[in-house]
């Protein structure tokens, strides 16, 4: 397997090397690719170092699989390119993910839609990824109406610059800002940009993705995202409201047997989801299960993950697995 990873230098091109190695990934020929600034520069991985390439040089190489973690500009000028080239290419932008032509996959859900034709596929939005996890076991048991989802996101969703700048407000230096406001002691209801609608782009990506990812819009989603200063990992308040009724335990029984999700909770002993303990992991943590006491059929649940790892290098390796695994590239 000749494989490239586009946007190497960055925050989730590093993990998706770190990734990559760890699950022993059968690499035969890598290529780390960035933007021209940072060709030249050497990473390492496996104990090799390798030089940085630029895109077309990548393109030209014909590697069997591009994980592109770049941004949605380079993803929408560069993916068709190596398509193309008979590349396939598994995106983490948002660039593709709405596009009806295009699968947007979560591996434990739905990738057996995948085909040897699909050249570009979507990585989903790291909130959203976490969410379905959860969700998937239990709209199939009882039915998905509605969910209504707050989110407590890290600055590592933002990036370098986010990192820095809490950094610089904790060390009392004044530098760049990534955010309008101060992150430090704050939190802002304000995820990407804001839409016309009075959302911002974030929330509207947990609204529209869960839907395509599911195939099913009978079921509606309403968001507030929100940045919170934690360095790392994603966590939701998420309400659930279903056709059918549940107990807590078939509940509990449903996301214990599901691949991927770990349930931590028990109040008596204080153990709950947090971002703290969902570092450097791959798995999805629930946590906080309880019924909404205010209308039937309803269920309250906490979900955390790493958002660098699931919610974006691990599902994209985990899709990379699956391509490879059913002769699929």
């Amino acid at each position: 397997m000749k494989i490239a990873v586009v946007g190497a230098t960055g925050m989730v091109g590093e993990v998706m090397l770190k990734v990559l190695a760890e699950r022993n990934f059968p690499i035969t020929e890598l290529l780390v690719v960035a933007s021209e600034r940072s060709v030249g520069k050497e990473l390492s991985f496996k104990g090799q170092t390798y030089k940085v390439i630029g895109l077309a040089d990548a393109v030209a190489e014909k590697p069997d699989i591009a994980i592109f973690s770049a941004g949605g500009g380079t993803s929408l000028e560069w993916a068709p390119k190596f398509a193309d080239a008979g590349v396939t290419v598994i995106d983490n932008s948002s660039a593709w993910r709405m596009d009806p032509t295009k699968k947007l996959v979560v591996p434990e859900i739905n990738a057996n839609e995948l085909t040897p034709e699909d050249k570009i596929i979507a990585n989903p939005n790291c909130s959203t990824i976490q969410m379905v996890m959860a969700l998937a076991p239990l709209h199939k048991a009882y039915k998905m109406k509605r969910v209504v989802v707050s989110t407590y996101q890290s600055i590592s969703g933002t990036g370098v610059k986010a990192v820095k700048q809490l950094e610089n407000e904790l060390a009392g230096v004044e530098g760049e800002m990534a955010y309008p406001y101060p992150i430090n002691r704050n939190a802002l209801p304000h995820c990407d940009v804001f839409e016309e609608n009075g959302y911002t782009k974030e929330e509207m990506k947990l609204a529209r993705e869960p839907q395509k990812i599911f195939g099913d819009h009978s079921f509606a989603v309403s968001a507030t995202a929100v940045r919170i200063p934690t360095s790392g990992g994603h966590s939701e308040a998420v309400n659930v409201q279903f056709e059918n009724d549940f107990t807590l335990a078939d509940i509990r029984r449903l996301l214990n047997d599901t691949p991927g999700v770990v349930v931590q909770d028990n109040p008596d002993t204080n153990t709950y989801p947090m971002p703290i303990y969902a570092h450097d992991k791959d798995e999805v943590f629930v946590g906080r299960i309880r019924r909404d006491e205010s209308q039937p059929n309803t269920l309250n649940m906490w979900i955390v993950a790493d958002n660098l790892r699931k919610g974006a290098a691990t599902n994209a390796v985990q899709i990379a697995e699956y391509l490879v695994k059913n002769n699929l590239v």
